[in-house]
């Protein structure tokens, strides 16, 4: 009885963090505009969520179930996490502030390969040179890397554009030639 009860419980936690893995992927399909992909895995999360809530409602009367199917929860939306994190999916803007305003910190970034619009800006302790960098999020690491390794102060903000249209990015991502 003890055995069946281990097993049901690993059962009901394995099944759960499933379940929220492909909830969580799904999600970020969805707001990133990825419809058929996420209607896809939505498919396949319900029919997993359906399996998992069944065996924890026969099986009401056992607490450890219960405690299972939380704790699923909870670690899937963790583990949820860790897959689009590996995944990296879209894109975001970098901005960029650095006491260096001279172009050759630009030059460095754009002779990676990446497309970096600068300007000189005024800041509170005197001109600053500001860059704009939109990169994959798969690049966004080796960006920040090659970025504090030319200035270990520079200012870094980033976040992701819902829309891009127009200008040098989007002939490059058409042509597949940016930086991985």
């Amino acid at each position: 009885m003890l055995e069946n009860s281990i097993v049901m419980v690993c059962i009901i936690l394995v099944i759960n963090i499933v379940y929220v893995s492909f909830f969580t992927i799904r999600m970020i399909l969805t707001l990133k505009g990825q419809r058929y992909m996420a209607a896809l895995i939505s498919t396949i999360e319900v029919v997993v969520y359906v399996i998992g809530l069944g065996l924890v409602l026969d099986n009401l009367d056992q607490i450890q179930n219960l405690v299972a199917y939380a704790l699923g929860y909870g670690i899937g939306v963790i583990v949820g996490m860790k897959i689009e994190e590996k995944l990296a999916l879209g894109y975001i803007t970098v901005n960029v502030i650095t006491k260096g305003y001279d172009t050759d910190v630009a030059q460095a970034v754009r002779d990676e390969g990446y497309g970096v619009t600068s300007w000189v800006a005024s800041g509170r302790e005197g001109s600053r040179l500001n860059m704009q960098i939109l990169t994959p999020r798969k690049s966004e690491i080796r960006l920040y890397q090659l970025i504090k390794g030319i200035d270990p102060k520079a200012f870094i903000i980033t976040y992701e554009p819902k829309a891009i249209h127009g200008g040098f990015w989007v002939r490059a991502v058409r042509k597949g030639k940016l930086p991985h």
